[in-house]
């Protein structure tokens, strides 16, 4: 029986090649609903060759463009944030791949989740922001939160079939293309240099942080949520060669680790499938030509964004809600030449210590406090 999917961002990295996906099998999926932000053009495509019943796009002004040309197609066409967190309840949807960039896919998520959607999720900043509450969600409605991340993949994998204790997870990360510079070459840091990831091909956004750590604090923080482990059994370690995707030590000494090339083809693939794994003519990885895989410790130092991530997951409450706001918008400010690389951790640390904590925060103070961080961050930046 054919999965029917409604992809959340599908004119991004993720969504672009979650349609890969489905291309390659089409006699497991079929696409119910494709949403997108700004990139109407690419959703006007996507939309022609896949035929889903509902398409949606955030930017209101794109409307009318989107609606002109699926005019003579069945097609449902909806604008809005409201309607991209409407358009997942809808009935024949049994799967929901959040792959939107940043706390824009909390509300979508969320109502996913009460309508008792599979998630498939990319957008971990849902995690972040609120991991409590969607974690509670998921449980009570009985939904499972399939990661699409590779290296929450590579968990999930390693953990499979698995009933025994895990007494650490090791987060591994490329260290993206900055981690041999010295704190003064990484103030002259461009924004055409941070957007070179040595081995990934990400957004813009995902890609920064993967530059500044922030990625792997935010991914630290999703795991704690995923697989239920305090952030003091979850240890970042440096691999620049990206083939071990994580691993995960037992209590025994035993380590479990996932390993592949660095193509996000596979944990898209496998959390849309999931139990099943369907047959893929993805490239193998071939380990006479690898040669070599090296291992480094972090260094906090220079990349502080991972340090503020295991405090706000330290500190608990809405600290990582703020915290991940601080970093939206310091980012948009870095890839718009507003601050330097380094000033992005500024912003970030000043916008956690200005904002208001709430420590057992409901939906309401998820929003309130994002809100506040944001306007903290940008008058920081003025």
């Amino acid at each position: 029986m054919k999965r029917n999917i409604a992809i959340l961002g599908s004119t991004g990295s993720i969504g672009t090649q979650a349609l890969d996906i489905v291309r390659q099998h089409p006699e497991a999926f079929e696409i119910y609903a494709l949403t997108a932000n700004e990139n109407v053009d690419l959703l006007i495509r996507q939309a022609v060759e896949f035929q889903p019943e509902v398409v949606v796009i955030a930017n209101e002004d794109k409307y009318g463009k989107l609606k002109d040309a699926l005019r003579e197609y069945p097609i449902k066409v909806w604008a809005g944030s409201d309607s991209i967190a409407q358009v997942v309840e809808s009935e024949p949807i049994n799967m929901v791949l959040t792959a939107m960039v940043g706390y824009s896919g909390l509300k979508p998520t969320i109502n996913a989740i009460k309508a008792g959607k599979a998630i498939a999720l990319a957008n971990k900043e849902t995690l972040v922001v609120a991991g409590e509450l969607i974690t509670a969600l998921a449980i009570e409605h009985k939904v499972p939160i399939l990661p699409v991340d590779s290296e929450h993949s590579a968990i999930f994998q390693c953990l499979t079939g698995e009933q025994n204790p895990v007494e650490k997870i090791i987060l591994t990360a490329s260290g993206g293309p900055f981690r041999k510079h010295s704190a003064e070459q990484l103030a002259q840091v461009t924004k055409a240099e941070a957007l070179k990831h040595p081995n990934w091909d990400m957004g813009a956004k995902v890609t920064i942080d993967s530059a500044s750590l922030m990625n792997k604090g935010l991914e630290m923080i999703e795991a704690k949520w995923l697989f239920g482990i305090e952030p003091d059994k979850i240890e970042v370690v440096v691999h620049p060669q990206s083939i071990i995707h994580s691993m995960v030590q037992f209590e025994d000494s035993s380590i479990i680790a996932q390993l592949g090339l660095p193509d996000m083809h596979l944990p898209i693939q496998y959390a849309l499938s999931y139990p099943k794994r369907l047959k893929s003519d993805f490239e193998r990885l071939d380990f006479f030509k690898l040669g070599t895989m090296t291992f480094e410790q972090p260094d906090t130092t220079r990349f502080r964004n991972l340090a503020f991530a295991y405090e706000a997951a330290r500190q608990k409450g809405n600290m990582a809600c703020i915290m991940n706001a601080a970093n939206e918008i310091a980012v948009a400010a870095f890839l718009q030449d507003k601050v330097s690389f380094p000033a992005m951790s500024d912003v970030i640390e000043k916008t956690m210590q200005k904002a208001s904590f709430v420590l057992s925060p409901v939906y309401e103070d998820y929003v309130q406090s994002d809100m506040e961080a944001r306007l903290i961050a940008q008058d920081l930046i003025k």
